[in-house]
């Protein structure tokens, strides 16, 4: 009986001598994992600066071509040090998707719940482009109620070269079939809708539409008794057009914060409207000034493909342009969204329906006096609408009419990227609203103020 005993307690010694070589072998099988599994997370990134250092080239092997690099290359090859502006925030939490799931107290119609969960789909189209490059930018056109000019900009888009790497992202303000059925037939990129599901459109005898006991107009609610507050020019909320404001900013939010194909992209998102054409070389021009923001600009917090002089089609010159940042065909980082963010309240305060001049006169000016954008001195986006969105939308009025949609006319420069990696930026003065400016009015009521807050 004692035998057995000895033997147990050898076999336990010499179990306890192997156990620290068990566990170093154990740890040592971990590191290795760890080194491949990192080696191959960063395999995209050494293959993209071996295919930049490659596309550079030329046949005699010294002369420079022009580069698409993205910003996290861009920024090895510069030997360049974020800023706030560039510096990619990895801590973001993402925790508000889906939004608005009864968190608002508005009463919600079926239609309006189920834009909600059309919003959760996956995007389309992916059948077509399965896999998109590591390095892929998102483009986002949101849209309101023009088809004739939505038509025009999708054309425009299937042209662009390179938009096969976009994820496509269109926010609709509201609900409009013709509308759904343009975006429904792009077969170019991937594609994903969502709908604002608190648009006053959807929204008909109830806030955030028009209610029956609504003041309107210059309306003295103390001698009506009607509800809302009017502006500071006396003048009560117009629906359709307070609806830009909040499209925007649920875009904005929604966007950055609420959907889970970009909860984890930090890099810059173009945003385009419905009435805004790209060129050919949009994107191609993008991934360049992007490189060039990271090298010659730290201290411009966006990138833009128009002047912001929407007339203009650019200088021409050899050089690209640090100016006001423009609301045609811009773009900006989850680190400059998120200071935009933190700044909701001035936002959604400001007594001005426009949402371009609301960032120019209430949010802008927190950050400091030279808040740029660079942009190219060739347009690669142009402003093609005549007819404003507040342009015969309200029952009664004539329809706007600008001649039907035509083509805007650009130069043959726009078809190929025009854009240097060598050239220098100059500075041109910021110009806009003084401090001071109290903005157009049209978003006086409390209301909007509370919904708006509510969508941050």
């Amino acid at each position: 009986m004692a035998a057995p005993k000895r033997s147990s307690s050898k076999a336990g010694k010499q179990h306890r001598r192997s156990w620290p070589i068990i566990a170093f072998g154990q740890l040592l099988l971990m590191l290795m994992m760890t080194l491949v599994a990192a080696f191959l997370l960063d395999a995209s990134y050494w293959l993209e600066r071996a295919a930049v250092a490659w596309g550079n080239q030329t046949s005699e092997g010294t002369k420079v071509q022009k580069t698409f690099l993205s910003p996290s290359v861009a920024q090895e090859l510069c030997n360049f040090k974020p800023t706030e502006q560039d510096s990619f925030s990895k801590v973001q939490t993402f925790s508000k998707w889906p939004w608005f799931s009864g968190n608002l107290s508005l009463p919600q119609s079926d239609f309006s719940k189920e834009l909600q969960k059309r919003n959760m789909l996956r995007p389309r189209n992916q059948d077509l482009f399965p896999e998109l490059p590591p390095a892929h930018l998102i483009f986002v056109l949101y849209v309101h109620n023009r088809p004739q000019y939505l038509r025009l900009v999708v054309e425009g888009l299937s042209k662009v070269q390179g938009i096969e790497e976009v994820l496509l992202i269109v926010s609709h303000d509201g609900y409009f079939e013709e509308m759904n059925s343009i975006v429904e037939s792009i077969r170019f990129c991937q594609v994903k809708q969502i709908f604002a599901p608190f648009s006053p459109h959807l929204f008909n005898g109830s806030f955030p539409g028009l209610s029956p006991g609504d003041c309107q107009n210059d309306d003295d609610t103390s001698l009506m008794n009607c509800e809302g507050n009017s502006d500071q020019y006396g003048h009560h909320r117009i629906p359709h057009m307070v609806s830009l404001k909040h499209h925007w900013w649920w875009m904005m939010n929604t966007v950055w914060d609420g959907l889970l194909e970009t909860g984890s992209y930090d890099d810059h998102i173009i945003f385009i409207e419905e009435d805004h054409y790209l060129l050919p070389n949009a994107y191609k021009n993008m991934q360049i000034l992007l490189a060039l923001k990271a090298c010659k600009c730290p201290e411009c917090y966006a990138t833009n493909l128009a002047p912001a002089d929407v007339l203009s089609q650019g200088e021409g010159g050899d050089y690209v342009v640090a100016e006001k940042i423009g609301n045609v065909g811009y773009a900006f980082n989850r680190t400059v969204w998120r200071k935009v963010h933190s700044h909701a309240r001035e936002y959604c305060q400001f007594d001005d329906y426009n949402w371009d001049i609301t960032m120019w006169s209430a949010v802008y000016p927190q950050w400091g006096d030279a808040i740029y954008t660079l942009r190219g001195p060739r347009t690669s986006a142009i402003h093609f609408g005549k007819c404003g969105l507040h342009q015969g939308q309200r029952n009664g009025d004539a329809p706007c009419l600008d001649g039907g949609p035509k083509l805007p006319s650009f130069h043959n420069a726009g078809m190929v990227p025009n854009i240097e990696m060598h050239w220098e930026v100059k500075r041109l003065p910021i110009k806009g609203y003084k401090r001071g400016f109290r903005g157009w009015g049209g978003w006086g009521d409390n209301r909007d103020h509370r919904l708006c807050l509510e969508f941050a």
